[in-house]
């Protein structure tokens, strides 16, 4: 996403929780971006700063931000907007496919059918209002959006080889036998044939999401 940023010289903030938990003056900021993590949403008990994290998301998406969601991220704009967050039937680690579902008028519109970079064991309801833009076999709400500025997404559209290479050499417990949980070896493989597409998506996302709310030169 970095990029992405540069090519508008967009001015960034950052709030990485396991360093500060400080968090940003909401106005004057017009787009969110809330990545992922190895915890869940509930648990505010060993990792509080949950509670500050969810207060701001909210506040955000009810004045009207620009609102990107990635996996944890997707799961904390659910949970703050009143949807269920539960363990997933299937625990889904690679590349697995997606497929697009017509959101209506106004949603981003995924391809029909794609390979999707996955890394989670629970999934969400749709919050009230929000529409599924995608779903797959292993999960029925990959990704959704909720009105004009939001968007949640279960799976990881930003994925490089270098940030392939830090989940598996990070996250390695993850890797139990499963339907939908792929091998070290493929995921290497399908990181280098599936990437740069994915890449150009979310670019195309953060377009879709600036342009919706009139910033395409006023991104920060």
């Amino acid at each position: 996403m970095g990029s992405w940023f540069d090519s508008r010289d967009a001015e960034l903030d950052y709030t990485r929780f396991y360093e500060s938990a400080e968090l940003p003056d909401v106005r004057g900021i017009g787009l969110v971006i809330i990545m992922g993590g190895p915890m869940n949403v509930q648990d505010e008990t060993t990792h509080p700063w949950l509670v500050a994290e969810k207060k701001f998301v909210r506040e955000a998406i009810d004045q009207g931000v620009a609102v990107l969601g990635v996996c944890l991220g997707a799961q904390l704009i659910a949970d703050v907007m009143g949807a269920r967050i539960f363990p997933n039937e299937f625990k889904e680690v690679g590349w697995l496919p997606i497929e697009a579902v017509d959101g209506g008028e106004d949603s981003f519109a995924f391809p029909e059918r794609m390979m999707a970079f996955h890394w989670h064991g629970d999934t969400f309801d749709l919050p009230d209002g929000a529409s599924r833009l995608a779903r797959s076999e292993g999960c029925e709400n990959q990704a959704f959006q909720l009105g004009k500025n939001v968007i949640g997404l279960q799976f990881h559209l930003e994925t490089t080889m270098e940030t392939t290479e830090l989940m598996i050499e990070n996250c390695h417990d993850d890797f139990a036998n499963g339907r939908y949980v792929q091998s070290v070896d493929a995921m290497r493989k399908a990181t280098a044939v599936n990437a740069n597409f994915a890449n150009r998506l979310v670019f195309a996302m953060l377009d879709f999401l600036s342009i919706k709310l009139g910033q395409e030169s006023d991104v920060s």
